[in-house]
């Protein structure tokens, strides 16, 4: 898991993928978001707190029906507690959901990831294990900026300079960002081969019902308040691709636990496809919406 594909292959990926979105991107994207503060409020409370809530309940079954590991279980709540990653961004962009929201989503949730992921964390460990708090390391959530911020930077700004170029590269980058996305996936995938089957069988029911209620959280709950489509759609995605790379990347380096990252590896893994079938069954879902909204007409 510690490998060169999570360490540098990743960020490297996701940093060109995110260049892509840079360039579908403009100003008035962002200060759209201005006119929905409670969609934004909504989307990160369920994030960063009833997700943690939820795992946390979830986790407790497994412990004692299941006999889970003190160290998986506190591998599991630092799952819940990682901010969305930037894959999201990408999704929401396939899926066609709203990408700065997305984006905003994902910077606010890892400045405020800095405090509840250590908390959460430091309170599982004492909880599962009667073990000690630990502190995020600054640049980790570096890392995380840089990753999401500046490809997108410098996409914006290309755009805003070379608005034909920008246009005419989108299609070719969307294709070239879904290229790359599966070269991610089949990597990671390679990568752990040998464990996987162990990995999935100490936590691949308790990470894919956790998967699939986040996604189900994400979208449905802002849709209830009345929230539109694309905006739920950049919801369920930002919800349900978790930033497992960092959750993983402090259980192996700061906590020296492979124990504890095995929740994180097989989510890294599963979140993909989950979160593919999710933003075809929604785009789906769409189809229909706009067909009875045009026969209504």
């Amino acid at each position: 898991m510690d490998s060169a594909l999570t360490t540098i292959g990743l960020p490297v990926a996701l940093g060109i993928i995110m260049l892509g979105l840079g360039l579908s991107l403009t100003v008035r994207d962002f200060t759209r978001l201005l006119s929905m503060p409670w969609t934004i409020v909504l989307v990160l409370g369920c994030q960063i707190v009833l997700l943690p809530l939820f795992c946390f309940g979830l986790v407790l079954v497994f412990v004692t029906r299941f006999d889970l590991s003190p160290l998986l279980a506190v591998g599991m709540m630092m799952v819940a507690a990682s901010p969305g990653g930037t894959t999201a961004s990408l999704y929401s962009y396939l899926f066609k959901g709203n990408v700065a929201l997305n984006i905003s989503l994902t910077a606010v949730n890892s400045l405020t990831a800095m405090v509840t992921l250590p908390l959460v964390t430091g309170f599982s460990l004492g909880y599962f294990t009667e073990g000690g708090s630990i502190g995020l390391q600054t640049d980790k959530m570096i890392q995380v900026f840089a990753v999401i911020l500046v490809p997108v930077v410098i996409g914006m700004v290309v755009r805003a300079r070379l608005t034909s170029f920008a246009g005419r590269m989108e299609r070719p980058v969307k294709l070239g960002s879904i290229l790359v996305l599966v070269a991610v996936i089949v990597g990671a995938i390679a990568a752990e081969w040998a464990h996987l089957p162990e990995y999935i069988v100490s936590v691949g029911l308790m990470v894919l019902v956790f998967n699939v209620v986040s996604l189900v959280i994400g979208y449905w709950a802002p849709r209830l308040v009345g929230t539109e489509r694309p905006e739920a759609v950049a919801s369920c995605m930002e919800i349900g691709l978790h930033n497992t790379t960092l959750s993983l990347t402090i259980a192996v380096t700061v906590l020296n636990s492979t124990e504890i990252a095995i929740p994180s590896a097989v989510y890294g893994v599963l979140m993909f496809f989950t979160a593919a079938a999710a933003g075809a069954l929604l785009n789906r879902r769409g189809v229909r919406e706009d067909r009875a909204a045009a026969g209504a007409v």
